[in-house]
């Protein structure tokens, strides 16, 4: 059977699917005609305009004689008459009521003469047992009684034919023997989707990488002439929202090739075989189109590592897909002038034969943005936005580490909506502030009911988190302390999160210590524990098991790592001894941290008291009035120093600034003195 594909008639190196040949259909249509004209089926058929029922002569005149008759109907040419029945005599003549017959039920009857009849009829009239009698000549078409009786089966014949094509239609083929074909999106111009490398920020080293691919196809011979060879694909991998995607439509918007846009989950579909045939096709359409970019999104959906045990979760559909996809992308043909682009975010669960030079030759990691990125990525998201003065873009920056792009996104249309629910003209620097606290904590529930003592116990315990941090050198830096119920928080504390490259055993240690501040606390100055410190020894505990098992920083486990990769692995990398001796250095770490928080909250209890006090007042207080009971912090922190680093430093400017500045500060120190005096003056006056 020679398939062809719509888009090359020509070309019969397309996916045999199987054909619906309709010939079939009008075969057995054209059968059953002929068996219901030979057979005389139409006559009979004819008669079902009407309920009838056929009878001798003689028992016609015995109807007419008993006034059964309402009118008669002479057919001349077939030598039959139609005797119609009176509704109330219905019964009588058909033994069925008037719903089962119908509204004109009549009586078929042959004759011999129609002479005889017509006298007949004629006296009948006379004496008023008829109504009426008249004449019909003309002879029923057994065609037309045919199509009256296939009508119905002509009705779904007509339905199917809808229905599939609308399912073809929806499922984005040609109909539902279509199924086979590509569903990937083609933007032949790269203004199509109006995003460019410009609407990226951050992201500058994966940005490098891709440009590159854009060159390739834009200068191709620039490279071969050298010997070299144009890369076959490239994977984009990273978390969720941190630009994929993104990055994926700026290179379309920049090749200026025709590309191929689809989602993994696009191959899958009900009927075996659909996924692999989809491959293919995609695949022709861009040769078709080369030079082109394909790129598949979650492609983490057809390229699972295909298992090993068939009885253990095998897919054969989908490994059929994968391996469609591992021949096209590098085969025994060439695909010269195709480039694969693919996004995940599950890059550990991608078959190996996938990942191998010759089909992904590049991994371009697209990973969370950096202080940086943050300030870049927020510089674009700002344009649209009304912000006055007091937005504070780095500060902005440094109150969401561990934001993705997406997320910051977020944060600034949240900033807006807040805005806009206070009938603000513009968006203020609170505003984004408290987007962030309804981001991370959720939204603020002033309407939860607490006693004076739960109250207490809550304040002492985020009192206990601040002063902790405060106190170690290592901590993350203070932002602020709320007791104001967010989320399934009752209370927290609000930090800039260090982004260390590297975290050594004593910065560990020191985030150990914060975490179980609060809990310190509430055992220190109210004499009992509660359940509020749940989430800080979770995290604690989690970061002491990472510490001793994977970072091997124990002091009975030292260097060594037990991390495992391997997915359904159903048996620990160590022995119960060593388990043993894990929960055992575990739980001295913990305890050991615990007993140093308590002595740092006993070294500043008058403080630590003082600022729970306060926040028992104020609810809400900042790092200005924690600092202003305990001194200023002796530690900067490290997003400071690298700020403070990037900035540029005076003596590394060139002469005329150096002067320029030397000028300026002069002139402010005149003005200053010039201030002094005046309210010196009034002073005197006074």
């Amino acid at each position: 059977m020679d398939n062809k594909n719509y888009h090359n008639p020509n070309d019969d190196k397309q996916p045999k699917m199987p054909k619906f040949n309709m010939n079939w259909v009008y075969i057995l249509s054209i059968a059953a005609l002929l068996i219901l004209f030979i057979t005389g089926g139409g006559n009979a058929l004819g008669s079902s305009a009407g309920y009838s029922k056929d009878a001798t002569y003689t028992k016609f005149k015995e109807y007419v004689a008993k006034g059964y008759a309402q009118n008669v109907i002479i057919n001349k040419n077939e030598s039959t008459l139609k005797m119609y029945v009176k509704p109330k005599y219905i019964r009588d003549v058909f033994n069925m009521s008037a719903q089962q017959v119908g509204t004109a039920p009549y009586v078929n009857v042959e004759f011999g003469s129609v002479d005889e009849v017509e006298k007949y009829l004629s006296a009948e009239l006379k004496a008023g047992k008829i109504t009426d009698f008249s004449y019909d000549n003309k002879s029923d078409s057994a065609l037309m009684n045919i199509l009256i009786q296939l009508s119905p089966f002509l009705l779904l014949i007509v339905l199917w034919i809808l229905i599939f094509r609308r399912w073809g239609a929806n499922s984005g083929g040609g109909g539902v023997f279509s199924v086979g074909k590509s569903k990937a999106k083609m933007y032949e111009k790269g203004n199509e989707i109006g995003v460019t490398f410009k609407d990226v920020a951050g992201q500058e080293g994966a940005k490098q990488e891709i440009k590159e691919i854009v060159d390739f196809l834009k200068n191709p011979k620039k490279y071969t002439d050298l010997g070299g060879k144009i890369p076959k694909g490239a994977l984009l991998v990273g978390p969720p929202g941190t630009g994929k995607t993104l990055l994926a439509k700026a290179v379309a918007g920049e090749a200026g090739v025709p590309f191929f846009s689809m989602s993994g989950s696009d191959f899958v579909e009900m009927f075996v075989g659909v996924g692999a045939s989809r491959v293919r096709d995609t695949f022709q359409r861009a040769k078709e189109k080369a030079p082109s970019i394909i790129f598949i999104d979650e492609i983490d959906a057809i390229g699972r590592a295909r298992s090993k045990n068939p009885a253990m979760g095998g897919n054969d559909e989908r490994e059929n897909t994968l391996n469609a996809l591992l021949t096209e992308m590098d085969g025994f043909g060439t695909n010269s002038g195709v480039i694969i682009l693919a996004a995940t975010n599950r890059v550990d669960m991608l078959d190996k034969a996938l990942l191998r030079a010759g089909r992904f030759d590049r991994q371009i990691n697209v990973d969370l943005p950096d202080l940086n990125e943050r300030k870049a990525i927020f510089q674009v998201h700002l344009k649209p936005v009304k912000i006055d003065n007091s937005v504070d873009i780095d500060l902005l920056a440094r109150q969401t580490p561990g934001f993705s792009g997406a997320d910051i996104a977020n944060v600034c249309n949240e900033a807006a909506l807040i805005a806009a629910r206070h009938n603000k003209s513009s968006v203020s620097k609170q505003d984004f502030l408290d987007a962030v606290d309804r981001i991370i904590g959720g939204l603020e529930k002033k309407t939860k009911v607490m006693t004076a003592a739960e109250k207490r116990t809550i304040a002492l315990h985020e009192a206990g988190h601040a002063t902790i941090s405060w106190f170690c050198q290592y901590a993350n830096p203070l932002v602020k302390v709320s007791i104001v119920p967010r989320g399934r928080a009752l209370g927290a504390a609000w930090y800039l999160p260090e982004e260390r490259q590297i975290s050594t055993k004593e910065e560990m240690l020191d985030e150990m210590c914060s975490l179980l501040g609060g809990r310190a606390a509430e055992e220190l100055f109210t004499g009992h524990i509660s359940t509020g410190a749940m989430n800080d020894l979770e995290r604690a505990t989690k970061s002491a098991y990472g510490m001793i098992a994977f970072a091997g920083m124990g002091d009975r486990l030292p260097n060594i790592c037990y991390y495992n990769n391997q997915e359904y692995q159903f048996q620990r990398p160590y022995s119960e001894t060593t388990a043993h001796i894990m929960d055992e250095e575990v739980l001295k770490m913990i305890n050991e941290q615990y007993d140093r928080a308590k002595k740092i909250l006993l070294e500043h209890q008058k403080g630590h008291n003082e600022l729970a006090e306060l926040l028992i007042q104020k609810e809400v207080i900042m790092a200005e009035d924690v600092e202003k009971i305990f001194g200023k912090r002796p530690w900067i922190s490290r997003s400071q120093e690298i700020m403070e680093d990037e900035q540029p430093k005076i003596e590394d400017m060139p002469d005329e600034v150096k002067q320029a500045e030397a000028e300026y500060q002069k002139k402010k120190g005149l003005e200053n003195k010039d201030d002094n005096s005046d309210s010196d003056d009034a002073d005197t006056n006074e």
